[in-house]
């Protein structure tokens, strides 16, 4: 027993272990200050360095910062031509976001299960849901036409993203990437394959978060990447009111103050602010990536030989980020629920999440959509396992260890 742990045992008091917290170093503090004292507080030469070494870091030739990754999501379908009448072939395993996007463009999510081991989208059952949906099968019209793809990298482990972009060839779709939790992270299809990034070209547009708990932040924030020179225009136009490319020259401080609004646009840009946090922390992102790795392989590790814990998988084809660590419990050895889990580990100082209640079983694509659990079986049955541990850069010994005593301990009480 450590330390800390007799303390605590003299005590009577639990360690408090935050679900996450950010790693935030003095150069942050400094270079924030410095933005701030500068006078340029807004979009301006700090964004413009963050997008180009964001570039660099992904391999993408275009990268656009915006204020959070809903809004590159957004920006990406509104490029692409999405209208009313459309269908997007959605992961009902993902956060909100992912489908609102495509709501707000008129059009409709099209809900597809996850692969049970990975929890990322299921092809298998994107292909059948394109069958269903044209033969009346699902609760959505049938008339609907299927034109692209949205997948999700689910907890920072990349999808095969050339079967993926193979999947959507066949079937005619463009591709988006939600890499909220995908940063950095790569991939390869065989061991002789070369490794690509996510962000490499892997998608139309590759959107990445930099929330306060995602894997680097900026406060609120996020990244959209391309190759096609086109869809970065349109991108960055419609991300500040629709105007005229000339206007964001306004920006460098001594051009005419004149501009022109070629369409109705958004208010998406990231401020100067915001990018200052994210230089410095796009300069340590790989190191911050390799701290919470030590972490998940610590817990592969501890709960190696539970029994009543299913860990996440660690491919040797896949670059991990490790945003989450999300294990599933094995609900027919244990006495409690998930529920019963969390309210047990979390009464002992332990934070935790869950990633995430689909879709298909919220109150808005219940009534709106009318699809039901039985439609989307897997992540109907697998979310009701999921609980996602604490993991994050600065994460001390003393706290690692609180977190895998209370599992082992709460898997040991909860026992059948």
């Amino acid at each position: 027993m450590t330390e800390s742990h007799t303390q605590q045992a003299q005590t009577g008091k639990a360690l408090q272990v935050p679900f996450f917290r950010p790693s935030i170093s003095e150069a942050e503090i400094e270079a924030v200050s410095a933005c701030l004292r500068s006078g340029w507080l807004t979009t301006g030469p700090r964004t413009k360095e963050f997008e180009a070494g964001f570039a660099e870091a992904v391999g993408g030739k275009h990268a656009l910062a915006v204020n959070s990754c809903t809004a590159a999501l957004h920006l990406a379908v509104e490029a692409l031509g999405l209208k009313p009448g459309q269908a997007v072939l959605v992961p009902t395993m993902t956060f909100a976001a992912t489908a609102e996007i495509v709501r707000y463009q008129g059009a409709v999510p099209l809900l597809v299960d996850c692969a049970p081991v990975t929890l990322n989208m299921d092809l298998a059952d994107a292909a059948r849901k394109i069958a269903d949906l044209r033969a009346g099968r699902t609760p959505l019209d049938p008339s609907l036409q299927v034109v692209g793809i949205i997948p999700v990298h689910v907890g920072g482990l990349m999808l095969d993203m050339d079967a993926l972009l193979a999947f959507a060839q066949e079937h005619g779709l463009w591709v988006v990437e939600d890499a909220a939790h995908a940063f950095p992270a790569a991939y390869r299809s065989s061991p002789e394959k070369p490794w690509r990034r996510c962000g490499e070209n892997t998608a139309a547009v590759t959107c990445f978060s930099f929330y306060a708990n995602k894997t680097m932040t900026t406060g609120e924030g996020g990244m959209a990447v391309t190759d096609d020179e086109q869809l970065a225009s349109r991108m960055r136009q419609m991300s500040l009111h629709g105007l005229s490319h000339d206007a964001w020259k306004r920006y460098s401080g001594n051009n005419a103050w004149d501009y022109r609004i070629v369409a109705a646009g958004y208010k998406y840009n990231m401020t100067d602010v915001a990018a200052s946090l994210g230089i410095c922390q796009l300069r340590r992102a790989e190191s911050m990536r390799c701290d919470r790795e030590v972490i998940a392989r610590e817990y592969r590790r501890a709960f190696a030989d539970l029994e009543q814990i299913e860990l996440p998988p660690e491919p040797a084809d896949r670059g991990h980020s490790w945003h989450l660590f999300p294990i599933r419990l094995n609900l027919d050895k244990l006495s409690i629920d998930r529920n019963q889990f969390i309210e047990e580990i979390r009464s002992r100082g332990v934070g935790c999440s869950v990633h995430w209640r689909p879709l298909h079983l919220h109150p808005y694509y219940e009534e709106t959509f009318k699809w039901r659990p039985e439609q989307l079986p897997v992540a109907s049955e697998q979310w009701t396992r999921i609980v996602s541990l604490p993991l994050f850069p600065g994460m001390t010994i003393e706290e690692r260890e609180y977190v895998v005593r209370v599992i082992q301990e709460t898997c040991g009480r909860a026992k059948k």
